[in-house]
């Protein structure tokens, strides 16, 4: 009985797996198809600029988000100065904001007509041409906007590092007579170094997947290539060429992530806290300065210029018209909640039943999903969803006479799929740490009283694991909400959402009237920030 349990289980993961790798196998299968003219025209001209344009971005992002990230993470972790206690969570907050969004604000706050050039005209009294001014749509503007936003990754696994990890190692240091920044450079950094290459991972994976800050800023890479090809271009095989060297490129990020995570997991095991030192005078102007600004730059300037534009301007279609945007929002978001987590739920259930290598290895790949760029998954999902489609409409041509037409491709069914796979390793995560937190005794002593496996679940797993559920559904239901790509490639006809929406407006250079819809997506955004900093606080984040 216990065997067959456990191959029911290992089957259900299995078949999780195959389904969320659907995308993947297309991609990477086209790899081996044959060589059409639209490609290797792309090989010899475009392809070349998408490569050096994706490794420069992500070589800048690596350079600002790290030094945003560290730098805050030490003054936080291991200093005390006035502030420091809301820093502490306010330089989460950019987590909040798509890039996207940060990057419309900014291009609209100091392009050649924004306020800042045209008040330093006024103040001058130069004129246009006669003076050097920074050009914000470049690719040197497009890593600072996403810097501002994705250094939290870094800020919260190398504060982490820098707290516990690392501190009995630094005051060994300062016992020795170092001084705190000679510690700095000599003792917490290099072990810090696992927990930040965990973080720059996931800052470079988020990167690879941008479209909407690339793609206004008008820089081609693979995001804006895949896009570009498969619906501007119409050439569908070489969208999937694309899209499988921007899977390899993704496949060597999460083999970092992950062997950065086992060697941050395992070599430092202390529960020791760091003592901070004090600063004083100028030292400590400099850090709260140096706090302050990411956050300001990041969260404070963009949602005060979209409330004032709100207020003042705002969507015309606020309303009726609105209404329907965050009905649209909120059904794709709520069906992709539903789906991850029972899926996750699953997935928990069989590691937990069936702790065999069948398992391990199902799940590894079904939560893959996270690290693939929605541009590239979307491509993925349309090759096997199309053919599928025609299938069906022979299929019901044939039997009943009946021209079905599309079923799948262009509905929200495609939509809601596409998220699952993307935002599955956000529920997993989040389930899989709460049940990971019972004990099996429980489950034994409850087996041993003749409780059934649903009493056994409804009384003791799904109390304890509310927390974390709740934090599955919150995250999810938030990343859905701000996809872009995916939601552009994938959506029915005519069906708008919050981010499609924004996006539309933005490209029309209309920030006012989106920034309703941004500001409605970067509210939402605080919730899973606020929910990450209460969870960190009470010690329920590893």
């Amino acid at each position: 009985m216990a065997t067959s349990k456990t191959l029911g289980w290992s089957l259900t993961s299995l078949l999780v797996s195959a389904l969320i790798a659907i995308p993947m196998l297309f991609i990477l299968l086209s790899l081996f198809g044959p060589t059409d003219p639209a490609w290797t025209h792309l090989r010899q001209t475009i392809l070349p600029s998408y490569i050096g344009n994706s490794l420069l971005l992500m070589l800048q992002v690596t350079i600002y988000s790290t030094l945003i990230g560290v730098s805050t993470a030490w003054l936080v972790a291991a200093t005390e100065f006035p502030g420091r206690r809301i820093f502490s969570w306010a330089l989460m907050l950019p987590l909040a904001a798509p890039a996207y969004i940060i990057a419309y604000v900014y291009t609209d706050l100091l392009e050649f007509s924004g306020p800042v050039q045209t008040l330093f005209r006024s103040i001058t009294g130069l004129e246009g041409g006669e003076y050097a001014f920074p050009p914000i749509r470049s690719l040197t503007g497009a890593a600072l906007m996403l810097s501002l936003v994705l250094y939290p990754y870094i800020y919260l696994l190398a504060r982490a590092a820098f707290a516990q990890r690392s501190a009995i190692l630094f005051d060994a240091a300062r016992t020795l007579g170092s001084s705190p920044w000679q510690a700095f450079f000599n003792i917490a950094l290099p072990s810090a170094r696992p927990a930040i290459a965990a973080g720059l991972a996931l800052v470079l994976m988020e990167t690879l997947a941008d479209f909407g800050v690339v793609d206004y800023f008008g820089i081609p890479t693979f995001s804006t290539g895949i896009f570009r090809t498969w619906f501007a271009l119409g050439e569908k095989a070489a969208a999937m060429k694309l899209a499988a060297i921007l899977l390899l490129f993704v496949m060597v990020l999460v083999i970092l992530e992950k062997n950065s995570r086992k060697v941050h997991s395992s070599a430092y095991a202390g529960d020791a806290k760091l003592r901070r030192f004090r600063l004083k005078n100028k030292q400590a102007v400099a850090a709260f300065i140096s706090c302050a600004l990411p956050v300001a730059l990041g969260c404070v300037i963009p949602l005060s210029i979209l409330v004032s534009k709100a207020i003042t301007i705002g969507d015309p279609k606020v309303g009726f018209g609105f209404i329907d945007f965050i009905w649209n929002s909120a059904t794709v978001s709520v069906l992709a909640v539903v789906f991850a987590v029972s899926v996750a739920l699953l997935l928990t259930y069989a590691q937990r039943i069936a702790p065999n290598h069948s398992t391990a290895v199902s799940t590894q790949i079904a939560t893959l999903g996270y690290a693939l760029p929605g541009a590239m998954l979307a491509v993925g999902l349309l090759a096997p969803l199309s053919q599928l489609d025609h299938w069906l409409a022979e299929f019901f041509l044939k039997q009943f006479d009946w021209q079905s037409g599309l079923l799948l491709t262009g509905t929200i069914a495609a939509l809601v799929y596409a998220y699952v796979v993307r935002f599955l390793t956000v529920a997993y995560n989040s389930v899989n740490s709460g049940l990971e937190r019972i004990p099996k005794i429980y489950d034994q002593a409850a087996r041993s009283l003749g409780a059934s496996s649903f009493k056994l679940v409804n009384t003791i797993h799904l109390p304890l694991m509310r927390r974390s559920i709740i934090a599955a559904t919150i995250l999810v239901f938030v990343d859905t909400l701000r996809e872009l790509p995916a939601t552009l490639m994938l959506r029915p006809f005519n069906f708008e959402t919050l981010a499609t929406r924004v996006y539309r407006l933005a490209s029309d250079e209309r920030l006012a009237e989106a920034s309703t819809a941004a500001l409605v997506i970067l509210a939402i955004g605080l919730i899973p920030v606020l929910l990450l900093n209460w969870l960190q606080e009470s010690n329920e984040l590893n």
